[in-house]
């Protein structure tokens, strides 16, 4: 059987895993501070440790990295909303296994227990560790991400609680997770960005550009075409060759 089956089928599974990765930017084209996913096609290099095979090379594909861009930033006069105004600042965040990971979402929440969250129900770190606040009658957030709350039954002025840990992704390698939550590989951590900026009262919606996810998932079709013709292509050029030996001598 001629080895341009494997190269097709490689193809078709990379358009496939494409396609899923396309789906779902479509997805959360109206999640809270969804960054696009950025899929990467390249040709897997067959080695046998002194030669190099270029023939029949199969296709691989993998999401490598995602769309950094900001978000549109909307103005929802919440206080416990907030974005971060710079495309390199993250807002961190503990992941489900206790790590440190970093998120662009904004919507914040109190939960019973008085731990500040995300959104997605993900607990928004502080100076020190996890953010809780006390029952309050009024809460702000500044520019630095400081928390102030006058606390319920108080009289006096705002007290400022903790503040929201915003790093800097710049210069440094990061990843995402299937959960959206970006990481440093090998469970490393950014570094604090003490000049970060927060608007309160403002979400960044996400980046996906539907217009131009719709044209990927078109050309992504198309090329998926392209891999299935081949398949049939090499189907019929193995019938030729098995009717060529059939024939008497």
């Amino acid at each position: 059987m001629d080895k341009l089956v494997y190269t097709a089928a490689t193809g078709l599974r990379a358009h496939m895993s494409a396609q899923a990765a396309i789906a779902n930017n479509m997805a959360n084209a109206s999640t809270t501070g969804f960054r696009a996913d950025r899929v990467i096609f390249d040709r897997i290099v067959l080695s046998d440790g002194t030669t190099t095979l270029s023939a029949r090379q199969p296709t691989g594909q993998e999401v490598r990295d995602i769309d950094r861009r900001q978000g549109a930033l909307q103005q929802t006069g919440r206080p416990l909303d907030v974005a971060v105004t710079d495309e390199n600042s993250w807002i961190a965040v503990q992941a489900a296994d206790g790590s440190e990971a970093y998120t662009r979402r904004g919507d914040l929440q109190v939960s019973p227990s008085g731990v500040l969250e995300t959104g997605d129900g993900f607990i928004v770190v502080g100076q020190s560790g996890p953010i809780t606040l006390p029952p309050y009658s009024q809460l702000s957030i500044g520019q630095d991400g400081s928390i102030a709350i006058v606390a319920q039954g108080d009289t006096g002025g705002p007290q400022v609680i903790d503040r929201i840990k915003v790093v800097s992704s710049k210069g440094s390698q990061t990843v995402k997770g299937l959960d959206n939550l970006m990481r440093v590989p090998n469970g490393g951590a950014l570094p604090a960005d003490l000049d970060a900026k927060v608007a309160s009262g403002t979400l960044e919606g996400s980046n996906v550009n539907m217009t131009q996810a719709l044209v990927d998932m078109i050309e992504n079709q198309r090329s998926y075409e392209v891999q299935a013709n081949l398949l049939k292509e090499a189907r019929t050029m193995d019938e030729s060759s098995a009717s060529v030996m059939r024939l008497p001598g």
